[in-house]
C-alpha cells in the first residue's frame, strides 16, 4: 500500500492538473478552490492514476529482474513486470485519446511577453479542447516523448518476458521518462489551468518569482545539486550486485 497509494495519488493529481483546477483568483490574486474531494476522481484522471501505477510496477519489476537471483521472487517480477507493461502501453494509449478527443486542452489568447511582471491576470487564457496537442503540431521534435512512453514500455515488456535485464530496466526507464516528458511538452507554458476561470490559469510567464528568487534558487541548485548526485551514485555503488540468499545467509550484518 505504501508504494501503491502514493503512484495512484501521483498519477490522479497530474491527471487533474490536465484537465484543469477548480479554482479562480480574486482581484488580489487569492485562490479559492471551488471544487469537492470526490471530484478530482474521474475517468481521465483515474486512468492516469492507473497509468502511474502502471509504469511505476514496470519499473519495479526491471529493476528486481537485475536485482533478485533467479528464484521465486525474480519469476514473480517478471509476471507483474510483464502485465504492467501491457498495463502502461493500454493506459497510455487510452489517455492520448482522452486529450484528443475528451474535449481537454488550454490556450493562451493573443502574445505573451515573457519580460512582463508576474501577474496571472495579466494574460488571456482560454479553454480549447485539443488544445493540449498544439505544441507538437507546432513542434514536431516533440512527437520523441511519447513515442520513448510507447517504445520504453514495449522494450522493457520484451525485455522482461525475454529475462534481458538491462533492457528491460532501459526499456522502463526510456518509458517513465517518455509518459512524465509528454505531460510537460503537452502543457507548456501552463503550469495550473483552470477549469472554471480560465484567465485565472497560471503559466511560467504570469507566476514566475522575482529575478532574485530565482537567481537564489539557481544557486542553491548549483550547490547542492551535485551533492546529491555524488551521494546517490554512492548508494549505487553500495547496492551494486544481486540480493541473493546465500549472501544474507552467510553475512546478515549486511542487510
Amino acid at each position: 500500500m505504501g508504494g501503491f497509494v502514493p503512484a495512484l495519488v501521483f498519477g490522479v493529481a497530474v491527471g487533474n492538473v490536465l484537465q484543469g483546477i477548480p479554482f479562480h483568483l480574486d482581484s488580489d490574486l487569492r485562490a479559492t478552490y471551488t471544487g469537492t474531494f470526490f471530484g478530482l476522481f474521474t475517468p481521465f484522471t483515474l486512468v492516469c492514476g492507473l497509468l502511474s501505477v502502471a509504469m511505476l510496477v514496470t519499473h519495479g519489476a526491471a529493476w528486481l529482474t537485475i536485482k533478485a537471483e533467479h528464484g521465486v521472487v525474480r519469476d514473480r517480477a517478471r509476471t507483474f513486470g510483464s502485465v504492467a507493461a501491457i498495463a502502461a502501453i493500454v493506459l497510455f494509449a487510452i489517455g492520448y485519446a482522452f486529450v484528443a478527443f475528451g474535449g481537454l486542452g488550454f490556450r493562451i489568447d493573443g502574445v505573451v511577453d515573457p519580460s512582463g511582471p508576474s501577474n496571472p491576470l495579466r494574460a488571456a487564457a482560454l479553454a480549447a479542447p485539443g488544445g493540449w496537442l498544439r505544441n507538437f503540431a507546432s513542434y514536431p521534435w516533440m512527437w520523441t516523448a511519447p513515442g520513448l512512453g510507447f517504445g520504453g514500455a514495449l522494450l522493457a515488456l520484451v525485455g522482461i518476458r525475454a529475462g534481458s535485464e538491462f533492457p528491460a530496466f532501459a526499456g522502463s526507464s526510456l518509458s517513465v521518462v517518455g509518459i512524465i516528458s509528454t505531460v510537460g511538452l503537452s502543457m507548456f507554458p501552463f503550469i495550473l489551468p483552470s477549469s472554471i476561470d480560465a484567465r485565472s490559469s497560471l503559466t511560467v510567464w504570469n507566476a514566475s518569482s522575482s529575478h532574485m528568487t530565482l537567481f537564489i534558487m539557481l544557486v542553491v541548485t548549483v550547490i547542492f545539486l551535485p551533492i546529491v548526485l555524488a551521494y546517490t551514485a554512492w548508494a549505487y555503488k553500495v547496492m551494486f550486485g544481486r540480493s541473493t540468499i546465500g549472501a544474507l545467509t552467510t553475512d546478515p550484518d549486511l542487510y
